[in-house]
């Protein structure tokens, strides 16, 4: 297991987190599954043994049935042990039950304190963007909650790069605890975050943590082209999150993962998760099962390196489109590019100049 630093901090954290969304299975998070507290321990303890050292939660989370089950299978355990919580979304009926008020996170981060059964969370995310409250005031909240001693970092997920700036120049104008990461979906199967939030991390040295690195499961090898789709899953065509725009584009993408993957004689999932892995600017990437054997599978790709010819493969069939202004900077200003704008636009510059 390699373990890379978060961002400009200095905290280093397994390249993959083990991600509890399927702990509970209470309300809507029953579809993503109902691992229970026994099952919840034989999973930490295959991470851990893996060498994982971060185990990622959410107070939503089967409304909060994921942060005391994910605590009561730690308890006891190394203090090298980390977990990240997060914190936004509706908890309660009250007016102030939501969103990034200093009235709602403090609240919020006590409440997930005492779920988890610990005295603090080692990192700390705003779970989504909050447009009606200042962020002056929810980054004076998280100062106020790092300095107390019940978190030791703050990040964003969910965020536009431009909600990100804005944090950062809000953090720096007021002398307060800026986020150091940023938890966000990018996958083969869709690879938006290109655009701006992987450059703005290079740029600005924020970490990465990507969820949902399998695209809920689309990569896995059992969607295919002129196959009958799995029995008992959900359909492609009514995929919400993420959203499929491109039928026939994904399955060119599994298509090439499966050839890869039977290659090597390993899984697609396996395959999928390495070129994630792999990609600039991502420290972790956060994977979940609904089984042990889905887990085991799972961990095998942190000792999986994609040679640069399958790279480049995966490259290939799933690229995004160049959306303006990209493609005008990718044609007039190849000669003055970061490293930040090659993360995006350096393919394309390479090809005008063969």
């Amino acid at each position: 297991m390699q373990y890379r630093q978060l961002g400009r901090s200095g905290l280093r954290i397994s390249a993959f987190t083990l991600g509890t969304m399927t702990f509970g299975g209470k309300g809507d998070f029953a579809k993503t599954g109902d691992t229970d507290l026994a099952g919840a321990r034989r999973q930490i303890d295959l991470c851990i043994d893996a060498g994982v050292n971060m185990f990622d939660t959410a107070d939503i989370y089967s409304t909060g049935v994921s942060e005391e089950i994910l605590g009561a299978a730690l308890r006891g355990r190394s203090d090298d042990i980390m977990v990240t919580t997060k914190a936004r979304f509706r908890m309660g009926k009250g007016a102030n039950d939501a969103g990034l008020s200093r009235y709602h996170l403090v609240s919020a981060c006590e409440a997930s304190l005492k779920r988890l059964g610990r005295d603090h969370i080692d990192l700390y995310y705003l779970h989504e963007w909050d447009g009606q409250t200042p962020l002056d005031e929810t980054l004076e909240a998280l100062d106020t909650l790092t300095r107390s001693g019940k978190i030791r970092y703050a990040g964003v997920s969910n965020f536009s790069a431009w909600h990100i700036m804005k944090a950062l120049a809000t953090a720096e104008r007021n002398r307060l605890i800026a986020p150091v990461a940023q938890q966000i979906y990018y996958s083969l199967q869709a690879r938006d975050a290109e655009y701006e939030l992987l450059p703005v991390a290079v740029d600005q040295g924020i970490g990465v943590q990507v969820w949902s690195p399998m695209a809920g499961g689309l990569l896995s090898g059992k969607y295919r082209r002129g196959k009958p789709q799995p029995q008992g899953t959900r359909q492609i065509e009514n995929w919400g999150e993420p959203p499929v725009h491109d039928i026939e584009k994904l399955y060119d993408v599994v298509e090439v993962l499966v050839s890869i993957a039977e290659s090597r004689d390993i899984s697609a999932a396996q395959v999928a998760l390495a070129w994630v892995a792999q990609r600039p600017a991502v420290t972790s990437i956060v994977i979940g099962a609904r089984t042990e054997a889905q887990l085991i599978d799972n961990l095998k790709a942190a000792d999986l390196s994609l040679t640069a010819q399958e790279i480049s493969r995966l490259d290939d069939a799933s690229a995004p489109p160049l959306l303006y202004p990209f493609w005008h900077q990718a044609s007039t200003a190849s000669d003055r590019l970061s490293p930040a704008d090659l993360l995006l636009l350096g393919p394309t510059v390479a090809r005008k100049g063969k």
